[in-house]
């Protein structure tokens, strides 16, 4: 299934904090998907563990793309994640509130 303009479709990850918990997911529509995660309703390893800073994300045009590369990374070790994470974000910004047009990336805490 192709997405519309409107939506961004990804695979994600999101962290409790900088090499802390982290999650592995995919969303047709990113943003309406963190969202959930933070109103409590997205997952309850999410919530559990408190999971709440969206650290990386990779934009794919077709569901079925964003949805491979989720179970491919779910394969890699943890510090291939974290890898990945810090070659783009190094400091563990959160980057949920630039993208979703909130306010600047916000570092999380050590």
């Amino acid at each position: 299934m192709r997405v519309d303009e409107n939506r961004l479709t990804a695979t994600y990850m999101m962290a409790s904090q900088r090499h802390g918990t982290i999650y592995l997911g995919s969303a047709l529509d990113l943003i309406s998907r963190v969202t959930e995660h933070l109103e409590g309703n997205g997952s309850r390893f999410v919530a559990k563990y408190g999971v709440t800073r969206l650290v990386w994300f990779q934009p794919f045009m077709l569901v079925a793309d964003a949805r491979a590369r989720e179970y491919e990374l779910k394969k890699w070790r943890r510090d291939w994640k974290i890898e990945l994470i810090e070659k783009d974000n190094r400091d563990w910004h959160d980057l949920f509130p630039t993208l979703s047009g909130s306010g600047p990336a916000k570092p999380l805490k050590p």
